[in-house]
Formats: C-alpha cells, sequence, structure tokens
C-alpha cells in the first residue's frame, strides 16, 4: 500500500495540502476568536473580515474591475443553467448556447424551459470529441447572450480561448479551469464556477456578473434566483455556505502565493503534457479528443482491453491512485488533475500507467 494518496476524482476534488493543514490548525479557534469558522455567525465582523480579504484577493488574481460585482451562490454551478436564462431572458431575446459536452447540453436543456433558446452550435454528432469551428456557430439576431462551458469535465475538451461573439455578453461555466490559467474579464457578462474543483469544498458557486446584467429578472423570478438580490445584499440575503467561502478564499491567498494564473497555467501545462505525452506513446493507452482541444484539467483515457479497467482500477487503488474510473456515460478512465494536483502525483500514475502497461500489454 502507498504511504501518500493522489486523488484523481472530477469534483469533490483534490485540495491543496498547505490550504487543509491551515484548515486543520484553525478549526476550534480562528484568529484567537475562541470557536470555529463553522460556528461564526455570517454577519458577524469576523466572517465579513473573512468575505473581505476573499473578495479582494479574487479581484487581483482575475484582475476584476469595479463594474463587476462577486456574488456567492449556493446550489453550485448546476443552479446557474436556471439564473442566468431567468435573469437575462425576462426582458426578451434569445439565448444562444453553444453545446460541447454533458454540462452544456444540461444548460442547454434547462434554458429551453424557461426562455426563447437557440442551439449556436454543437459538436455532439462527433461524440463531443471537438469544439465546434466558430465560422459555423448561428447566433441569433436578438442574442440576449452566448453561453459555452469553458472545459468539459466529463467529455475532456477544453477551448482554447475566449470566442469572439461581438457585444453580445459571454455567459460562461468556467467550473472544471477557473483559475487555472489568465483570461480577460472584461470579455464576459458572467462568469462562473463550482467550489469543487480550484478552489474550494462543495456547496458553493462564484459568480462574476457585469453591473449592466443585473436587475433584468422579472417579478416572477424567485429571489434567491436574482443577481440583484445577492448584489444589493453582498450574497447574505440569507446564510450562505460560510465555510466552503471562508476556504476558497484560504484557496485565492495560496493561488497568489504559487505566483497566480500565470503559475497555475504553467503547472497545468506540466502536468497535462507529461500525461498526455504517456497516454500518446504507448500503445496500451488512448485518448479519442482532438488534440488542439485536449483539457488541461481532465484527461480521459482507454486501455487497450476494456476487460482490464476493473483490475486497472484495483491496482491503481491499492499504489494510491484512486478516483481514475471514466463517467459512466464514457467509460475508460479519467485523471482529473486540477491546481492541487503535483508532479509528483502525475509522475506516479504514468510509472503505475507504464508498469500495468508492461505486465498485461
Amino acid at each position: 500500500m502507498a504511504t501518500k494518496t493522489f486523488n484523481f476524482g472530477p469534483g469533490p476534488a483534490m485540495l491543496p495540502t498547505e490550504v487543509m493543514q491551515q484548515v486543520q490548525t484553525e478549526l476550534l479557534d480562528w484568529n484567537g476568536t475562541g470557536i470555529s469558522v463553522l460556528e461564526m455567525s455570517h454577519r458577524s465582523k469576523h466572517f465579513l473580515s473573512i468575505a473581505e480579504a476573499a473578495e479582494k484577493d479574487l479581484r487581483e488574481l482575475l484582475s476584476i474591475p469595479s463594474n463587476y460585482k462577486l456574488l456567492y451562490v449556493a446550489g453550485g454551478a448546476t443552479a446557474m443553467m436556471s439564473m442566468v436564462p431567468l435573469n437575462l431572458l425576462a426582458q426578451g431575446g434569445t439565448g444562444d448556447y453553444v453545446v460541447t459536452g454533458t454540462w452544456s447540453e444540461k444548460a442547454y436543456g434547462e434554458a429551453k424551459r424557461l426562455g426563447k433558446i437557440n442551439l449556436a452550435g454543437t459538436s455532439k454528432a462527433e461524440k463531443y470529441y471537438t469544439i465546434p469551428d466558430r465560422n459555423s456557430w448561428k447566433l441569433s439576431a436578438d442574442s440576449a447572450y452566448l453561453y459555452y462551458t469553458d472545459n468539459e469535465t466529463i467529455a475532456g475538451v477544453e477551448f482554447v480561448d475566449t470566442p469572439d461573439v461581438g457585444n453580445i455578453p459571454l455567459v460562461c461555466d468556467m467550473t472544471s479551469n477557473f483559475l487555472s490559467r489568465p483570461f480577460d474579464i472584461n470579455k464576459y457578462g458572467v462568469v462562473f464556477a463550482s467550489a469543487q474543483k480550484n478552489f474550494g469544498p462543495a456547496g458553493l458557486a462564484c459568480v462574476v456578473v457585469r453591473e449592466d446584467l443585473i436587475g433584468k429578472a422579472g417579478p416572477q423570478v424567485p429571489f434567491l434566483c436574482d443577481f440583484k438580490i445577492y448584489a444589493d445584499n453582498e450574497s447574505m440575503f440569507n446564510t450562505p455556505p460560510t465555510f466552503a467561502w471562508y476556504m476558497a478564499g484560504l484557496i485565492y491567498k495560496w493561488t497568489l502565493k504559487q505566483g497566480g494564473l500565470k503559475s497555475m497555467q504553467q503547472r497545468a501545462n506540466q502536468r497535462s503534457d507529461r500525461l498526455y505525452d504517456t497516454i500518446d506513446t504507448c500503445e496500451f493507452y488512448s485518448n479519442p479528443i482532438d488534440r488542439q482541444f485536449r483539457s488541461k484539467m481532465n484527461v480521459p483515457f482507454i486501455l487497450k482491453d476494456d476487460a482490464l479497467n476493473d483490475a486497472f482500477l484495483a491496482e491503481a487503488k491499492k499504489n494510491g491512485l484512486i478516483e481514475l474510473k471514466g463517467h459512466r456515460s464514457v467509460g475508460g478512465m479519467r485523471a482529473s488533475i486540477y491546481n492541487a494536483m503535483t508532479m509528483d502525483g502525475i509522475e506516479a500514475l504514468v510509472s503505475f500507467m507504464l508498469d500495468f502497461a508492461k505486465r498485461h500489454g
């Protein structure tokens, strides 16, 4: 049995050891208050200081200008699939969607229940192994926004850069690659991410929304689905997921300490390149994704013989390599290698993969 466990789960996912140790140290007594953050009132001066520090650090990480609001929403990214059309289509227009995998497909399906929606582009016919060429997208004349998922956790495809759709507000689900690389927030209307991948435990979504897109929800929209309620009440209209918010703030600070998003991108490239190189040079493994759109965060791979899948997973677990089973909809294996994953973890996985292939190939 390996002495160290590396968690390749897609989410809830591996968190930075340094942050986990800080949480452990502070768990019973945060900053000399004599109480845990778990017990702390969200309206106390202590928690407000935690929230203010988190906002300051995230604004620094993403270079967020003052005309964008930061919101924290319970329910994760899935809640945002409803909130986006409820907020942005109440005054008319069409929501354009580009579907490149399971999560954007779910968002498209939910939006169709709530407003006028157009499928602008999709790679479903290609089994979501690629991203449709921008020139093939068919945008609506009255488009209220263009929605896409930057990184598809299940399919393992990732946009290379920000799509150009002119003045149409871009709405982007960045759940599984948020904080993994720099991007220009000014090109977006709404960016959101669930907090069980790169910046905290499950139960929370961080939403960055341009001010001119706030206050558009109609009177029929439930108040906990209205961006304006969150913005006006600093995400404390009701009790938010305080512990997840606290941990998100610690991870923002940790990310800054590591060198920010450029450093995270370099590390992501190093991790994914090492793993893809192994898959590509060993005939025992394969990856079906269009190479130019391969995800840096979620690496699916297939063994030469599916009958060996159970043996691979069992042996990997004995070697401290867990949560490698691919999603039930696609099968095979998947290694999720978010910001907290170390090169030691990648090298341990590569070493095991090569040894397994040698013994079973």
